[in-house]
Order: structure tokens, then sequence, then C-alpha cells
């Protein structure tokens, strides 16, 4: 498989794009050109979107999706992408499209036929799911809750800075969508896990993720099972949460999905050219 210099960065709920800077910037050290483009109606910068919320309601898993097939449309070539969350999710579905090259979901959100419903994901996910007037309104977490579905395993003052740097308010609807999944056979959340041919998959958990709990990403690995004419292969950052991909441990994170890039040939010329002139 040829390599790609491109990546294409997809965050979940409640976190602005600008969070993958620091992704970007690695990444771009490392000879690849990434992207981080945000939702559908997400504005530019974190205060953007908080200041036009409503600019999201009613949006939906395949509304999203369909932003990022169009972008990849765009980009002329088939891009590594990297999705955390509900960008977990997304990843998996345009992989299994095949308009990508390989993807990587970080504590993805679940895809349909995944049965498990831990506690804390449940509770993670009360603030919209427990009000259903709010499937088609946008809904900010507070700092309360952000430091539970995402900040759970750091000091409160690091998970109440990275709410005030990166939370913005997300979409109901793709919440009341995934809670769904399994009683709707066209549902927006359903991904070829059986059949489709196409690049590498990595998914991974934060062992004490309350958003998206180990057992749900390893109920979604075990849906891959069968597919042996493609690669999925599952990794674990033991004592991590759902705030992974941004609190001071992001590139530990990082790092190991670079190394199983470069493990599929999916690393930059210069870099595999580097790496074989230093041996």
């Amino acid at each position: 498989m040829p390599a790609t210099t491109d990546v294409v960065f997809i965050h979940g709920l409640w976190i602005h794009a600008a969070a993958w800077q620091p992704w970007m910037d690695l990444f771009a050290s490392r000879g690849y050109t990434p992207i981080a483009p945000g939702w559908p109606g997400d504005g530019d910068t974190v205060a953007a979107t908080r200041a036009d919320p409503a600019a999201m309601n009613g949006i939906g898993i395949a509304d999203i999706c369909r932003h990022y097939i169009d972008l990849i449309a765009r980009l002329g070539i088939r891009p590594v992408v990297v999705g955390h969350s509900f960008g977990g999710l997304i990843a998996q579905e345009l992989l299994a499209l095949d308009l990508v090259s390989a993807a990587v979901a970080i504590d993805p959100a679940p895809i349909r036929g995944v049965t498990a419903l831990p506690f804390a994901q449940l509770r993670s996910g009360f603030p919209v799911l427990g009000h259903p007037a709010l499937r088609k309104k946008t809904v900010a977490l507070t700092a309360k809750q952000f430091r539970y579905g995402f900040g759970n395993t750091l000091p409160a003052e690091e998970s109440d800075a990275l709410f005030d740097s990166w939370s913005i308010p997300g979409p109901g609807r793709p919440l009341f969508e995934d809670a769904a999944a399994n009683f709707s056979r066209h549902s927006a959340a359903a991904v070829d896990t059986h059949s489709a041919v196409r690049g590498p998959l990595l998914l991974t958990s934060g062992t004490e993720d309350h958003t998206v709990p180990k057992v749900v990403t390893l109920q979604v690995a075990k849906l891959y099972a069968d597919n042996s004419a493609s690669t999925t292969e599952y990794h674990e950052f033991e004592g991590r949460g759902h705030s992974l991909t941004i609190d001071h441990g992001w590139e530990h994170v990082a790092d190991d999905v670079l190394g199983w890039l470069a493990q599929h040939g999916l690393a930059p010329d210069s870099v595999r050219a580097g790496d074989r002139g230093a041996d």
C-alpha cells in the first residue's frame, strides 16, 4: 500500500477541532500534511462556536459523515483518518466505504451491534439522553459534567483547564441516534464490520474511560473479528480516560498512532528514508 502524507483528524462531541493542534504539529514534524476540519456548524474557534451553538441544532451522524465524505472528495486522495469519540465512529464509516487508506478510532462512540451499556456511559450521556427535548438542540456540558465524562483520571485543575480551553456545545442528535442504533435497521451508526474490504483499522481505549468504557470498544473489536480480508487491531492505554487525546499524556497516544501507521507502510517517504539511514 503506498504511503500517504495526508491525515484528517476528526474531533468528537463537545471538543473543538482546534484541540488537535498539538497532534498536527507532531505529525507535520514527521512529514505528514495534517488537517483538522470541524463538524458542520462548528465555528472557526472555540469562542465562535460557543457564541453560536444553534448552528449545530439538528446535526446528526449522517450529516457529519457526509461533511467529511465531501471534504475527502475535494482532497483528491485517500488520506489516513484519526478520530476521537464520535470522530472515531465517523472514521470507521469512512474506512468501510473505502474512502480512506487507514483509520484510527480513539475511544470511539459505539457502532450498531454493540450491546454493552455500562453505568459510567449512561451517566456521561445523561445530560442529553435524560432530556428527549434536546434531540434537535445543541447542548453544553458543565465543568463538573466534563470532569466526569472526560477528566475523571486528571486532577480537577487540569480537567477544568481543558474544559475552559476546548469544550464547545454539541448537537444532541448523534447521542440519541447512537442510543437507538440497535433498534434501527438503517441506523446512521451502522458500519460494515463483516464484509468491507478496506485498509487497516486501529481501535484504542483508555481503561478508565467513562464516556466510552473499554468494554464497549472491545465489543466493537469483536464485531470485526470475522472480517479476515481486512486488518483490525486494538491498543489499550492503562489508567487513561476520555481526555487522552488532549490531556498531559496526549503525546504517548500520538506516538503509538505514528508507530502503528509506520508498521502498516503509511509513514511518509521522508520518515521511512530517515529511519533506514539511521540503521
